[in-house]
C-alpha cells in the first residue's frame, strides 16, 4: 500500500481528499495535516508516508516552504501539489522543488484518481531496479504524464489539452482563440477546437465581445470564475 499524507488547512477539504485517496486501489491515508508545523511533525515521525498531497495555502507557512524544508531535512517523501494556487511562478517553483505532479483546486475525483495511477506506476517501474536503457527512462517520465482530461475524442491530444486548459485557467479574464494561440504556440484553429471542447464539457463559459462593425469576438473564461 502507498501511504499518503493530506496536507490542507480546510478540514473538510482534507477529509474529502482523503475519501478520494482511499477509493483508489493500493492507495491508504496515513494521517491528515492542517498546517505546515503538523505536516513537519507528521513527516519527520516514522513511520512516514510515501507520499505527500501538499496545499500550497497552509496557516504558518506556504506548501512550497514546506517541500523546502522536507528537502533540507533528508526528507525524501515524494509530493504531488493539490492547491486552488495556479499562477505560473508558483508552479514553476513546484516543478524546480521537485513536485512530481500539480493539481488544481477545485477538481472532481476523476482527476486526483489519474494522478494517483500515474503516481503508481512510476513506483511500480521504479521498484523494479536496475540499469535503465533510453526507452526505460522514457517510460519512467511518461509514466507521470497521464492525461488530465480524461475520455478526449480521438484525433485530440492530452498534452495540448493541458496546455490549453492551463492558460485558460491562468488567465485574470477571458481569452479569444487567438490569445490562447499566442500563449500557447499552438494553431488558432487548434485553440478553437480546444477551447469548443472545453466549452462544451463544462469547464469553459463562452461569452460574445460586440465591436463597431463585423461578427462578434468570441471570447472564453474558465467555468469557475465566469
Amino acid at each position: 500500500m502507498i501511504e499518503v499524507l493530506i496536507v490542507d488547512d480546510d478540514p473538510r477539504v482534507a477529509r474529502v481528499n482523503a475519501a478520494y485517496v482511499e477509493k483508489v486501489p493500493g492507495f491508504h491515508v496515513a494521517g491528515e495535516a492542517h498546517s505546515a508545523a503538523e505536516a513537519l511533525r507528521r513527516l519527520a515521525a516514522p513511520p512516514r508516508p510515501d507520499l505527500v498531497l501538499m496545499d500550497h495555502y497552509l496557516p504558518d507557512r506556504t506548501g512550497l516552504t514546506v517541500v523546502q524544508e522536507m528537502r533540507r531535512l533528508g526528507l525524501q517523501t515524494d509530493v504531488i501539489m493539490v492547491t486552488a494556487a495556479r499562477d505560473v511562478a508558483t508552479v514553476q517553483a513546484a516543478m524546480r522543488q521537485g513536485a512530481l505532479q500539480y493539481l488544481v483546486k477545485p477538481f472532481a475525483f476523476a482527476g486526483l484518481r489519474i494522478k494517483l495511477e500515474a503516481y503508481a506506476e512510476l513506483r511500480r517501474t521504479l521498484d523494479g531496479g536496475g540499469e535503465a536503457e533510453q526507452a526505460e527512462v522514457d517510460r519512467m517520465f511518461g509514466a507521470l504524464s497521464a492525461p488530465s482530461e480524461p475520455g478526449l475524442p480521438k484525433g485530440h491530444s492530452p498534452t495540448t489539452a493541458e496546455l490549453v486548459r492551463q492558460c485558460l485557467m491562468g488567465a485574470e479574464g477571458s481569452l479569444s482563440a487567438q490569445e490562447i494561440a499566442e500563449r500557447t504556440g499552438v494553431s488558432r484553429q487548434t485553440a478553437q477546437r480546444y477551447l469548443k471542447l472545453l466549452e462544451r464539457t463544462g469547464r469553459a463559459r463562452l461569452t460574445l465581445r460586440y465591436g463597431d462593425a463585423g461578427r462578434p469576438e468570441h471570447r472564453y473564461v474558465w467555468a469557475t470564475r465566469a
